[in-house]
């Protein structure tokens, strides 16, 4: 009982869609649309994140220009790949408690006052 309560409280505040209902209902050792989108969806974010750093410390102002221009690239396909999961129910939040928001917000606004400027 104590679990199945347990249970409803995380999916209380749990933000997804519902699945599709496109996937097999046993995993099988191929890969589906779900594997193939979430292997994407990580290399997505390798790749934001490695070119980041190569934005960062690009010393030729036209390398800098045109690999910002894919990192932007790079960023938007991340997200349209976070939407097609999300959609499809393949991605799933967690909602924060609302004391735990004001908590963090509180604590990261008091930091402002230690700023230089």
């Amino acid at each position: 009982m104590q679990e199945q309560q347990s249970q409803q409280s995380q999916n209380k505040n749990q933000i997804a869609n519902p699945q599709t209902g496109e996937l097999p209902k046993v995993k099988s050792p191929e890969m589906n649309d779900r594997d193939y989108v979430n292997d994407a969806l990580s290399t997505c974010k390798y790749l934001t994140d490695s070119l980041n750093i190569a934005v960062r410390e690009a010393s030729h102002e036209e390398l800098h220009r045109e690999m910002l221009q894919i990192l932007n690239e790079t960023h938007q396909s991340c997200r349209e790949l976070y939407n097609l999961m999300f959609q499809h129910g393949w991605y799933k939040l967690e909602a924060e408690d609302q004391q735990k928001l004001d908590q963090a917000y509180k604590q990261f606004n008091n930091y402002s006052s230690q700023f230089p400027y």
